[in-house]
Parts: C-alpha cells; structure tokens; sequence
C-alpha cells in the first residue's frame, strides 16, 4: 500500500512510502480489538489493598466477662468487629486484575489496530523536526493541517526532544515512541501520525 508522506503542516514531502499490507492492511475484527483493549485495561488496575477481618487480627480468644450477671452483652472475642482494634466487618478482599492474552493476539491485535488507522485516519510524516521546540509554532503548524482534536504521534526509537517539549502543551496531542505502540492509545485518537522511522519500527517488531 503506498501511502504519501506529509509534513507536520499538512504540506507534500518528497516521495511516497510503501507501508507493508501484513501491518497496514488487514481487516480489522472488533472481537480481537475488544480483547486487547481489554487485557489492557485489566492490567493497569491496581490490587485491592485487603482489610483484615475477624480471623485475621491478633486479639486474645479468651471469654472476658460473665455469662451471666455482667449487665452487658454476653462477649466472647475481643476481635468481634464492635470492639475497638477488632476486626472489619464485611471487608474489602484482595482482587487481582492480572488477565492473560496469548502473544499472538495482542501482535493481531496491534496489527488491526494500525490497519483499522490506515482506512481512516493514518498520517506519514517525514519527520518531527521543530524549530526550538516553540509550542505556538507546533500548534500553528497542526492547525494548518487539520490532523483533527486528538492526535497520537508516534516515533521511531526515541520521540524527538524539541517537537516532545513542545507537543507536552497541547491539548489532545499525545507522543510515544515506537516501543510504546498500543491499540487502546491508537484507538482512542481521531489520527494516528508515523514517522518513516516509527513505519520501520513497527513493521521490524512483527517480521523479527
């Protein structure tokens, strides 16, 4: 699939890039997509912290009072949950969120999400390069090309640091490197914009 490549203004670069049709060119599944986008978001939920109930904590077993007589209720356990220093009640209980996905999934998965991009909503730029990292010539330069409210620019082996220092103030514009590749990030963005270098890293990861 050729694909023309831009600058960040919008304006033609010289030449075309052949993207490969086994990353670009696939037809993209919601069920796949769906699990992936998933097993991510499982995987970045935090362990709930346990409380500790009334087997848990450490407070003598020993009948404290009598059966009978006392004037109050008939306690057996200082760990009852009504005792100061007793156990929760009903306590949260430690769930864990560690969901597993084969390898070959989530690569497809990545693949359809980039496939899905390439039908709509894909951008080649030849590279991030901006003058002294200035944020109000970026944005003047993304207004110009009309790349759209939320932007996910990805680069090749490191994010350049000017168009990283002044990509950080703009709202909806969001930067990785090529490593940081995911299909939740891709999906949730209007446009997705690569670098040559970023297309050469992508499609390096699925053919080695």
């Amino acid at each position: 699939m050729k694909v023309k490549v831009l600058n960040l203004d919008g304006s033609a670069a010289k030449g075309d890039i052949e993207l490969s049709d086994d990353v670009f060119g696939l037809e993209p599944r919601a069920d796949v997509l769906h699990r992936v986008v998933t097993w991510q978001l499982e995987n970045r939920r935090g362990i709930a912290r346990a409380t500790r109930e009334r087997s848990d904590v450490a407070r003598t077993g020993k009948k404290f009072g009598r059966q009978k007589g006392g004037g109050t209720a008939r306690h057996g356990d200082r760990a009852a949950p009504v005792f100061i220093g007793g156990g929760k009640a009903h306590g949260a209980r430690r769930r864990e969120f560690n969901v597993s996905l084969n390898k070959k999934v989530r690569a497809l998965g990545l693949k359809m999400a980039l496939s899905s991009k390439a039908q709509n909503g894909l951008v080649i730029v030849d590279s991030l390069d901006v003058a002294d990292g200035k944020t109000k010539a970026l944005a003047g330069q993304l207004a110009k090309a009309g790349f759209g409210k939320k932007v996910l620019v990805i680069d090749g082996e490191a994010v350049n640091d000017n168009f990283a220092r002044a990509a950080r103030n703009i709202i909806g514009v969001n930067v990785l490197p090529a490593i940081g590749a995911n299909v939740y990030d891709i999906l949730k963005h209007d446009t997705l914009v690569l670098t040559r270098a970023a297309v050469e890293k992508l499609e390096a990861r699925f053919n080695g």
